[in-house]
Formats: C-alpha cells, sequence, structure tokens
C-alpha cells in the first residue's frame, strides 16, 4: 500500500540548550566521582526520559534537601534554588554541586545587585515554577513582586514607583514578555531593566524557528514534558503563528494520528530539555505511515557552551 507524501518541517535550533546540557554532564560527572547513589534536588531537568536515564544510573531525585542523606553528594537542579538552600547545605556540611544554568545565575545577580542599590524588584514569571522560586528566593520576602499577565501589573502594589528594577523567568514568551514590560515602563517609568534580556539566548531562538515553520505546516508537533515552561511556549508561539493544530508529545507514542489526519505538512520541534532521540524517534514513527520528505527551517546556529564546575574537573 502506497503511503501518503508527507513534508516534514524540522526546527533549526531545538532541543538541548547549553545550560541543560552542562546540568546532565554535571550528574554523570558526579556519578563518576563519587559513584551513585547522588541525590539531585528537584528534575535536574524537566525532562522525564532525561530523568528516568540518569535514575537508572544512580540519581536519585528528591524535592526537599531533608531527603538527602548528610554524607552524599546533592546536585541543585538548572532551574536554579533560594538562597537558603546551598547555606543549609553547607551549614549541614554536606558536599553539593550547583547546576544552575548560567543564565539564570546572571539573572539572580542582576536582582542581587538592584536590591543593593536599594531597588525593589518585580519579576515576570509563572507562580510555582521552580526557576520563579530560586528567583525570589535570592532576595528577603517582600523585595521582589511577581506578575504574570499585563492585568497583574495594573493590580501590584509597590513599595516606592521611582524605586523599582525589573527581572524575567527566561523561558517565557519573547511576545508574551514585551507586552508585561511595555505595561510596566507605562506604569512604572523610573522602572530599571535588565542590561541584557532576561529570556534566554535558547529560548529566543526556538521561538524564532516556531514563528518560520508554523504558517507552512499543518500541524505541529513540539517535543517536551507538560512541566517545561520552553516546551509550553513553543506550543503557544506556533498556535498564534498560524499554525492549526499545535500539539505537546512526550515522545511519539503520544502522537494522535487521528487528529492528524489528512495533512499534508508537519512541523517539528523540540523544547531546550528534549533529547534529540526523542525527535529521531517521532520522525521515523512519521515515516512508517508517510512517505515523508524532511526539510530543515534553520533560523540560527547555536554555538554555546558552558564549562562544569571545577570541583568536578579536579581529581577525586
Amino acid at each position: 500500500m502506497t503511503k501518503p507524501p508527507l513534508t516534514l518541517l524540522l526546527a533549526a535550533p531545538r532541543g538541548f540548550c547549553a545550560g541543560v546540557d552542562r546540568a546532565i554532564k554535571i550528574v554523570e560527572m558526579a556519578l563518576q566521582k563519587w559513584g551513585a547513589p547522588v541525590y539531585v534536588r528537584h528534575e535536574i531537568v524537566h525532562n522525564k526520559y532525561v530523568v528516568d536515564g540518569l535514575r537508572a544510573k544512580g540519581a536519585v531525585f528528591v524535592e526537599d534537601l531533608d531527603d538527602c542523606p548528610p554524607d552524599r553528594p546533592v546536585i541543585f537542579s538548572a532551574h536554579g534554588v533560594p538562597k537558603s538552600v546551598p547555606a543549609e547545605a553547607t551549614r549541614r556540611e554536606m558536599i553539593y554541586v550547583d547546576a544552575t544554568c548560567p543564565l539564570v545565575s546572571k539573572v539572580h545577580i542582576e536582582a542581587a545587585r538592584h536590591h543593593e542599590n536599594g531597588l525593589q524588584m518585580i519579576m515576570i514569571g509563572h507562580a510555582g515554577h521552580p526557576e520563579t522560586i530560586g528567583t525570589m528566593g535570592q532576595l528577603p520576602p517582600g523585595e521582589v513582586l511577581l506578575v504574570e499577565t499585563v492585568r497583574d501589573v495594573a493590580r501590584v502594589q509597590v513599595r516606592d514607583p521611582a524605586r523599582l528594577a525589573f527581572v524575567t523567568q527566561t523561558t517565557l514568551s519573547v511576545d508574551d514578555t514585551a507586552d508585561i514590560v511595555a505595561a510596566l515602563q507605562a506604569r512604572f517609568p523610573a522602572i530599571v531593566g535588565p542590561h541584557k534580556e532576561d529570556i534566554c539566548y535558547a529560548t529566543t531562538n526556538r521561538q524564532e524557528a516556531v514563528k518560520a515553520m508554523a504558517p507552512r505546516a499543518d500541524a505541529m508537533l513540539v517535543v517536551g514534558a507538560p512541566n517545561s515552561s520552553n516546551s509550553q511556549r513553543l506550543v503557544e508561539v506556533g498556535a498564534r503563528a498560524g499554525c492549526a493544530y499545535a500539539q505537546l508529545v512526550q515522545r511519539a507514542t503520544d502522537i494522535d494520528w487521528r487528529a492528524l489526519s489528512g495533512i499534508r505538512s508537519v512541523g517539528v520541534t523540540a523544547g531546550a530539555s528534549a533529547p534529540e532521540e526523542l525527535v529521531n524517534e517521532v520522525i521515523e514513527a512519521f515515516r512508517a505511515r508517510y512517505d515523508v520528505t524532511v526539510e530543515v527551517v534553520e533560523t540560527a546556529v547555536e554555538s554555546v557552551e558552558f564549562k562544569v564546575p571545577r570541583v568536578l574537573r579536579e581529581p577525586a
């Protein structure tokens, strides 16, 4: 039986960013240096496939430092942690490695600098996301106010409108964040912004690739986890950019083939914490059902690489 033709538009860049790649290497190198088990506070990155793979190698994932024995190393996830977490690890004389993405650490440093200058912070982010919790936890209670929408900007109560600065979560929608920033600047003209955009290069690049791909695709699949902020934003960006059907899938087994009935083109991308093997798995699933022609839609070339902490590069 002849397979129907299908053009598969493959976004580039897609998948792992430098911060995620570094975080995974940190866990793997810690296991090599100290042996199993190595404890990880929160999922090292938001991807079940990655987490399960590291768990099989001896990583133990917990949500609280109290769940870690004091005599085993603990790693802090790529999303960052409140200041109180490494302080408590130090108090307990634990070996710990901070796998916070350097671009998230940059936001932490910005927030601390503004606080030292007497400015109250407004953070644009998602309530409850570990990156937001970690960034807000860099400063004393009340010093960082969270806004999620333009509507929140109209309601936020600040200490002094003339003494404000803002930072953002690194994995937000570029367009949504621009609207919120504009609302902040309209209400608080003296508000100080970051020297450089807080939304990370990888988030921006993956969203731009989706925008280029979406108008040409009958459907779009984003490979990523439901708790991955940057992956969820890719779905939203694809829908807004003109794709009639945009769906998040964790892997090929999640594809709703009935929803894709009659399509002639499909876009495929992956969130920054999704490995390329899951993208390949999706491509092979389409090849099994369609006569696939792959076309890469490239909007940027990435060459960023972050070093792992020195403690892991030193001999045990």
